[in-house]
């Protein structure tokens, strides 16, 4: 019985081992994309910082990394949840979605950060610096509606919908995004 004991630890520390040899790429991007969404809309200074403190980690091409990303399987766990989450709302890529999903996105932001489901309880728990001021989730709510209402005056009305008669079903990722948020 022993024996298999330690062949069993001896196995486990090996492949502990091995697997922090095995890194996925990181999220980092040198230039801010074309299609940043500074690019299109303005952002309040206060909010800007909101952003990048408590969402860009994880919803843009530019994640701060801390320590405990060099450990295994931490990494693995790490890069999906940035990869599930860009999929979901990516800023870096924001004016590059068409104005249905913009329009529909600033309504999400709004409501997800107005029900305190973003930032994340477990991404707030270690970075207390996410966790939202009232006052931080009014200056988002403000700007989220300030930019749906500019998106308003500059399309029609049919364009701001997800499913218009004639079009095809939009994508995979596009059908996603709507289930993740219902």
């Amino acid at each position: 019985m022993r024996k298999i004991i330690r062949i069993t630890l001896i196995t486990l520390t090996a492949a502990l081992v091995l697997i922090q040899f095995i890194r996925p790429q990181k999220n980092i991007s040198e230039a801010i994309d074309a299609n940043d969404i500074t690019s299109k809309y303005g952002i309040p200074d206060e909010v800007q910082h909101v952003l990048k403190v408590s969402c860009y980690d994880c919803h843009s091409n530019n994640t701060r990394y801390p320590w405990y990303w060099q450990i295994q399987p931490v990494t693995w766990f790490m890069n999906m949840h940035i990869t599930d989450a860009k999929r979901d709302l990516n800023f870096s890529s924001f004016a590059s979605y068409p104005i249905w999903k913009q329009y529909k996105l600033f309504d999400d932001i709004n409501k997800e950060v107005k029900n305190g489901d973003m930032p994340l309880k477990s991404y707030t728990f270690i970075h207390r610096d996410a966790i939202l001021r009232d006052s931080q989730k009014l200056a988002i709510a403000n700007w989220t509606l300030s930019s749906r209402n500019e998106i308003k005056k500059g399309y029609p009305p049919d364009s701001l919908k997800i499913n218009k008669p004639g079009r095809q079903r939009h994508t995979a990722d596009d059908a996603a995004l709507t289930v993740s948020f219902l």
